[in-house]
């Protein structure tokens, strides 16, 4: 009898660990998805805002890899999760984004002050994912896309900079 249950226990344990390695993935999924619609939706509200065709090239590089990283989610999410989509940003967080950029811009929508404002953003994402990273265990292929997803930001980071 107390092997039986014993095992029984084993069993219970382990499927309750492969269930909270699911949730964190999901989780880890869910941000990372999030920041990039983010990154998708600012890039949307100052697009047009920018005059240097440099800078625009640059912007529209950084909007197509967010977009992939979107996809490469989209694709691994449902192993994790197979009833739901990746979490994307709320109508009121997009509101409240092309509000945050018309108030920032208003005064002063130089591609100077627009660099500024997506090198905050970036970086936001840089620390969030940073912070997934830090702080779950993980399946490899949900740490490979939040390293390509860090890593994106990061020489986005380095190219605006010669915006500012």
């Amino acid at each position: 009898n107390y092997l039986i249950i014993n095992s029984i226990t084993k069993n219970i344990l382990t499927i309750l660990i492969m269930v909270m390695k699911m949730k964190e993935n999901i989780n880890a999924l869910d941000e990372i998805n999030k920041g990039a619609c983010m990154g998708i939706d600012a890039i949307d509200c100052i697009m047009d805002k920018i005059e240097d065709k440099n800078f625009k090239k640059v912007v529209s590089e950084q909007y197509s890899d967010y977009k992939k990283i979107e996809d490469k989610i989209t694709k691994v999410y449902n192993k994790y999760n197979e009833e739901d989509e990746p979490h994307e940003t709320s109508a009121m967080n997009k509101i409240m984004t092309w509000y945050g950029v018309e108030m920032q811009t208003l005064t002063d929508s130089s591609d100077s002050k627009i660099a500024e404002l997506l090198l905050k953003g970036t970086n936001m994402g840089i620390i969030e994912g940073r912070k997934v990273l830090n702080n779950k265990e993980l399946d490899k292929e949900v740490i490979k896309i939040i390293n390509e997803y860090v890593k994106m930001q990061e020489i986005a980071v380095e190219k605006l900079k010669e915006f500012l």
